[in-house]
């Protein structure tokens, strides 16, 4: 299920590295939670709808943000604490919240992102960032979904994700998040495997840090 937040106008200008406050915000409407430091089943959009300047990023009309997550328990209890306290950041606030029932997916589906797709892994005392144009990102994101449907209690059999390589304007960013560079990549996915498996990764996220704010699914 995923709840869509609209916002009043931002009072200053947001900068690029925002992800870590929405996660903050995230974090202290959930209240005291597990969540934290577990393997997220939920994931965090980026802010939709700004306009980007040279010093930051513009919400002079406000902003759409969303959030899913399997588990509609945590959902409830965000909708609750935002309704308490809506301030986000930024001088922004919660001004309308809608809620939504994941749609009927097909087998193979095809998304567009919300939120750049994350995958590392650590190799020693390294971490090994792979974009869309690495061989390996589809077994990894693969095996992340996978991981993710058995924590949740759910089959994993038969399931893939992949990056659409059809797909003529992948891009490849670099987001700061607390300090760290992180590599991601800007490019559509396919998710492959049930309805309802396709319809979990709609709402958890593809890739790594989901609960940070990467790999959310439009």
């Amino acid at each position: 299920m995923r709840l869509i937040l609209k916002t009043s106008p931002a009072k200053t200008l947001v900068p690029f590295n925002y992800q870590k406050f929405l996660v903050g915000r995230f974090h202290k409407w959930l209240g005291n939670n597990k969540e934290h430091d577990e393997l997220s089943l939920y994931s965090l959009s980026w802010l939709q709808g700004g306009e980007m300047v040279k010093e930051g990023l513009k919400f002079s009309l406000g902003a759409e943000w969303s959030i899913s997550a399997f588990d509609v328990s945590l959902l409830k209890t965000l909708v609750s604490n935002i309704q308490e306290d809506p301030e986000i950041n930024f001088g922004m606030h919660v001004t309308d919240l809608v809620i939504v029932k994941e749609p009927p997916f097909d087998t193979r589906q095809k998304f567009f992102l919300n939120s750049p797709v994350f995958i590392k892994r650590n190799q020693g005392n390294r971490v090994h960032y792979y974009l869309f144009k690495d061989p390996e990102s589809s077994g990894l994101l693969t095996q992340t979904l996978q991981t993710k449907l058995e924590k949740a209690g759910l089959s994993s059999e038969g399931v893939r994700v992949s990056f659409d390589h059809n797909y003529h304007h992948p891009k490849t960013k670099i987001i700061d998040y607390n300090g760290i560079g992180c590599k991601a990549s800007m490019c559509p996915v396919i998710v492959e495997g049930t309805p309802e498996q396709v319809a979990f990764a709609w709402n958890v996220g593809i890739g790594n840090s989901t609960g940070i704010g990467f790999g959310a699914l439009k």
